[in-house]
């Protein structure tokens, strides 16, 4: 029945509530909807699991209810990063017969100016802008975040096939605000020197620069804990600790996530260790190129690296501010440096 009425013009007032487990039903229709059966996170395809996540905190959902009580929005705030006090604000979608409405720009309204000041555990924002279009880029620059990393490829081309919106694989652009200052220091890679000094002067938080020039520890067994996203085809691997093992460690990962299909190869790297300069260069000389700056991802800031098996999406990345379009130009000859 909520499929069938989502089918229809849909014109009357909604509000932007916190989620109740009533709403789950109407999220499963809503990203029907969008998505058809396409969205890569399996878990918003099933009312109960809506309803256990956000019971035990795992996702924060908020929606755009009509006053027939029919969710035609949702967006969600929940903890993607090994800093507990950084919060996601993704897995956003209005309804098509809403996209003229302002449904988008008052959940995050409501996410941003009332729900997270009340909440004083989110200490960092951040979110992911799809770069098949600009609209959520422009919400981006409102409501005061900071364009600081681009993913290449991030998702496949079958999540837009409802909607027709995409004939490859999207990217993604990464946005921060800071809403609790960490001042610390940071050490930069000298390959990308040019670049990080860039991305830094933009950011509204204090950072103490070193060159990161020391060699990988000898003592240290690397540890690199990683997720595939089977439906995705991604792997994400963190790096816990780098030693002189790093090259070997990466090498079995990347064997480990080919067997489960991934294309696209992420890497997140500490910028408060001086040996990541190091690890760096071997990451370039595996063919990773540069993905951006992560502020706050292990409290301290991480450094994006990435990888590709598939064709790069650079000429059908949307994008809205120069800034952004700077970073995919040089992110564009990174990679050809990388894979010569």
């Amino acid at each position: 029945m909520e499929e069938e009425i989502l089918e229809k013009p849909l014109q009357n007032a909604f509000s932007v509530v916190d989620f109740r487990p009533e709403d789950a039903e109407g999220i499963v229709s809503l990203f029907r909807a969008v998505y058809g059966d396409s969205y890569p996170i399996r878990l918003f395809y099933n009312p109960e699991e809506i309803i256990a996540v956000n019971r035990d905190g795992r996702y924060r959902s908020f929606v755009a209810r009509t006053e027939e009580n029919r969710v035609i929005g949702v967006a969600h705030l929940f903890p993607s990063a090994p800093y507990g006090g950084l919060y996601e604000n993704g897995v956003s979608l209005v309804h098509q017969n809403y996209r003229k409405s302002k449904a988008f720009r008052e959940l995050n309204t409501y996410i941003i100016d009332d729900y997270i000041p009340r909440h004083p555990d989110i200490e960092v924002l951040w979110g992911e802008s799809v770069c098949n279009h600009v609209i959520s880029q422009k919400m981006a620059f409102v409501f005061h975040t900071i364009e600081t990393a681009l993913e290449i490829a991030l998702m496949p081309a079958e999540t837009y096939a409802q909607e027709q919106s995409s004939r490859g694989r999207v990217a993604a652009l990464n946005s921060f605000r800071c809403y609790v200052s960490r001042p610390h220091q940071i050490f930069i890679p000298k390959v990308y020197q040019d670049i990080l000094q860039r991305i830094y002067s933009r950011l509204d938080d204090r950072r103490d620069f070193a060159a990161a020039g020391e060699r990988l520890p000898a003592d240290v067994q690397t540890q690199i804990r990683m997720n595939v996203f089977n439906e995705a085809s991604v792997a994400r691997m963190t790096v816990v600790q780098s030693g002189r093992d790093f090259a070997f460690v990466l090498a079995e990962q990347e064997q480990q996530a080919r067997k489960q299909n991934a294309v696209v190869f992420q890497i997140r790297l500490k910028l408060s260790e001086p040996s990541v300069g190091h690890a760096v260069d071997i990451l370039k000389s595996q063919g990773y190129f540069f993905g951006g700056v992560l502020p706050r991802w292990f409290d301290s800031d991480g450094l994006l690296m990435q990888k590709l098996d598939c064709p790069p999406d650079f000429d059908r990345i949307m994008l809205w501010s120069d800034f952004a379009k700077e970073l995919l130009e040089f992110i564009r000859k990174d990679r050809e440096v990388s894979i010569d």
